[in-house]
């Protein structure tokens, strides 16, 4: 018999998350979230125990991280690995997906 663990996610019922963040898809190894945010002041500096991978769909963003501010545009994608210092500056309403391993939301980590 094949994997029988394959689902499907309709974003509309899915959670959202202390910090905004809507959950998507989410196995083993990996999990995706979507995230909606309007312009704000620095978001705290922040370190994750997981690696993340993003995609700007739309808006812009300014990544600091350990050093480096880049910045994000609709079609960029970006790399935060695993225990380093950053933080994000949202300059416009900005809608980006994320893909977290270890899946960012198990075992509290919920940023």
């Amino acid at each position: 018999m094949g994997d029988t663990t394959v689902t499907k996610v309709n974003s509309t019922f899915s959670p959202v998350g202390e910090h905004g963040q809507t959950y998507l898809a989410s196995g083993k190894a990996i999990a995706m979230r979507l995230w909606r945010e309007s312009p704000q002041e620095d978001k705290p500096t922040s370190k994750r125990e997981y690696e993340t991978v993003g995609y700007v769909i739309g808006g812009h963003a300014e990544l600091e991280i350990e050093g480096q501010t880049i910045m994000l545009e609709p079609g960029d994608s970006s790399v935060v690995p695993k225990g380093s210092e950053h933080k994000y500056r949202i300059l416009d309403e900005f809608t980006a997906i994320e893909a977290t391993a270890p899946p960012g939301q198990v075992h509290g980590r919920d940023r």
